[in-house]
């Protein structure tokens, strides 16, 4: 089956880098946004198939009374349990890139700004055309995440050590934002990169026949 997709510029950083503050600023100019967190969230709903299976691989105590995911709970058993991670990543993953692959098909956008935590460390999204990393110091990343989460600095620096390196994400990047001055530098920055990828969206051909799956 061949598919049609727009220019998806693929964009990244570690735990407290501004992400969703960037994003945010891409969807204020109106660039359509697909977000793998959400989409995540969404496939793992009270009632979802997904969160049954989770619930049948990992026991109930992952639920809440309320019959929701305790997120806060399975962020803390991933973390401690690497087999159990792997197993969750395996039943997880396939499912999150498929609803992606499914909203880019139906996109009618020049470009896409897809956001995921997890896409250098992943090999599913082998259909991004380039990537954006939102970068800063690891000590603004820690004081940030920390105080965003309401957690001890400590507990973001045991997930800073399960991400990738901030070098090996730097090299990986075709684009760097700097998040670590104020938001008008932030607005500066995202504004360059939209008229960028205006350009190249408006330069790129899409071809019917290339299979972002294959």
């Amino acid at each position: 089956m061949s598919h049609s997709f727009p220019l998806v510029i693929g964009l990244t950083g570690g735990i407290g880098s501004g992400k969703t503050t960037v994003s945010d600023l891409f969807a204020a100019k109106g660039v359509e946004v697909v977000d793998a967190d959400l989409i995540s969230r969404a496939l793992v709903a009270r009632g979802q198939p997904l969160l049954q299976q989770l619930v049948a691989v990992l026991g109930p105590q992952l639920l809440l009374p309320n019959g929701e995911l305790d997120r806060p709970g399975l962020r803390q058993r991933l973390f401690s349990n690497e087999p159990t991670r792997l197993q969750v990543e395996a039943l997880l993953h396939p499912a999150i890139r498929a609803a992606i692959v499914e909203r880019l098909q139906q996109s009618r956008a020049a470009w896409v700004l897809l956001v995921a935590p997890l896409l250098l460390e992943s090999k599913a999204y082998g259909f991004v055309d380039r990537v954006l990393v939102v970068d800063l110091p690891e000590q603004l990343q820690l004081a940030r995440a920390a105080a965003r989460d309401g957690v001890a600095q400590s507990d973001i620096a045991l997930i800073i050590e399960r991400q990738l390196g901030r070098q090996q994400r730097l090299q990986q990047a075709d684009d760097v934002i700097s998040n670590d001055g104020d938001r008008e530098s932030l607005r500066r920055q995202v504004d360059a990169l939209f008229q960028r990828y205006q350009r190249l969206a408006a330069q790129r051909q899409r071809p019917d026949s290339e299979d972002p799956e294959a």
